[in-house]
């Protein structure tokens, strides 16, 4: 079985969902179920559920190597499962592209993040809805995840989410669990009544094209040295024109113009990589959102996907940090705590505006202000005070 193994041949077991095994014992794709197995990773990676999946495939009619209907352990397993880059591994022996591949490794590697992510916020797939703040509400006070929970009431099944200190009696813990609902509208509105206000798009637009300029550390020294380089090549040409050539002249060019067609790829790469954008269509990125419709789950997931980096939920209030930039970090308690510390002396640019009363709680206000923080890229404050008329104090 070892010489097997490092033969890279099939030893035997359960053949994975998108493999056939050829008469030389060897893996082969399978044509039929592999673009099924590719599907699965890429509608994970854009953030459907293990449930949605196993629905899925059970409705394309794909079974296991078994002949059984998928089930919820047949995704977990095969959204680990490392033969999908070409990973042959058997007990201690591991061979990477020892059979054929079906899922890209990027892919791969964005998928397992997701799902180590996922293993910390539990009950996601507990009730039939989806709880779309998962992963991005934290409690106020200890800073855990809020976990989605659903109980029976007199009037139906609730849902709400419950911080997870409380949940598992981790630490003594005061947060109060919220309805579901109401926060996922409250966020949601908020962030479109943001989108709606014309200063605010003119604000996240000017540190998009600001930013354009700041993130590339490595084109600016590109640049310079592909001008330096270019200088020594005149320089050297001058040389010989007046007669100076010798051979350490010749390899000195040489490798000036070696070193000049390097460096001309790597600007064409970074400039390939970090394409610019112009005011333009970022004012249109940004204003296309305003006519997206809430009462539609994908619309909703959207908004949630593209502006939301966390939510931090206390008993008087909620602190909700937005991204402007795609692969901005998760605000965390620590920054989260120190911003509000740090208010008072760091500079930025503020717009300040009264939101709408919400409909369910009419003696709440919801204030919210947006800022650019040196701590992180950028800020955006909702607050839910019990207190009307409070934005001075809000202020101080």
């Amino acid at each position: 079985m070892t010489d097997n193994a490092l033969k890279c041949k099939f030893n035997g077991g359960t053949i994975p969902i998108g493999y056939v095994i050829d008469d030389e014992q060897h893996f082969q794709v399978d044509p039929i179920t592999a673009p099924y197995v590719l599907e699965v990773f890429k509608r994970y990676d854009k953030g459907a559920t293990m449930t949605e999946l196993r629905d899925w495939l059970n409705e394309q009619g794909i079974k296991n190597t078994r002949g059984n209907p998928i089930t919820y352990n047949s995704i977990q397993h095969m959204l680990c499962n490392r033969r999908y880059i070409g990973e042959f591994a058997f007990r201690d022996t591991v061979i990477p592209n020892g059979i054929p591949s079906i899922v890209p490794d990027d892919l791969f590697d964005r998928v397992q993040k997701k799902l180590e992510i996922n293993k910390k916020a539990p009950a996601r797939h507990k009730a039939e809805d989806d709880y779309l703040l998962t992963t991005k509400i934290f409690c106020g006070y200890c800073g855990a995840y809020l976990c989605g929970e659903s109980g029976t009431g007199r009037n139906g099944v609730y849902h709400y989410y419950k911080c997870v200190s409380v949940k598992k009696k981790r630490t003594e813990c005061e947060c109060k669990p919220v309805r579901k609902a109401w926060i996922e509208s409250l966020v949601l509105d908020s962030i479109m009544e943001m989108l709606a206000d014309d200063r605010t798009i003119d604000a996240i637009t000017s540190m998009v094209l600001a930013m354009q300029d700041q993130e590339s550390v490595a084109l600016p020294m590109y640049e310079h040295q592909l001008q330096e380089a270019n200088s020594g090549i005149n320089n050297l040409l001058n040389a010989i024109q007046k007669g100076i050539l010798t051979k350490s002249t010749k390899i000195r060019l040489e490798e000036l113009e070696a070193a000049r067609d390097e460096l001309e790829n790597k600007i064409a790469l970074e400039k390939l990589a970090k394409p610019r954008v112009s005011e333009e269509f970022v004012r249109f990125f940004l204003e296309r959102f305003r006519s997206l419709d809430l009462s539609k789950l994908e619309h909703r997931k959207m908004l949630i996907e593209v502006f939301l980096n966390s939510v931090y939920v206390f008993n008087d209030k909620i602190v909700i940090s937005c991204n402007y930039k795609d692969g901005t970090k998760t605000v965390n308690f620590s920054e989260m705590e120190s911003a509000f510390s740090m208010r008072a002396s760091v500079s930025g640019s503020d717009l300040d505006c009264p939101g709408a009363p919400n409909r369910e709680s009419p003696q709440y206000t919801v204030l919210w202000r947006f800022s650019v923080f040196s701590s992180y890229d950028c800020f955006l404050c909702f607050m839910v005070c019990p207190f009307p008329n409070c934005s001075e104090s809000f202020s101080r």
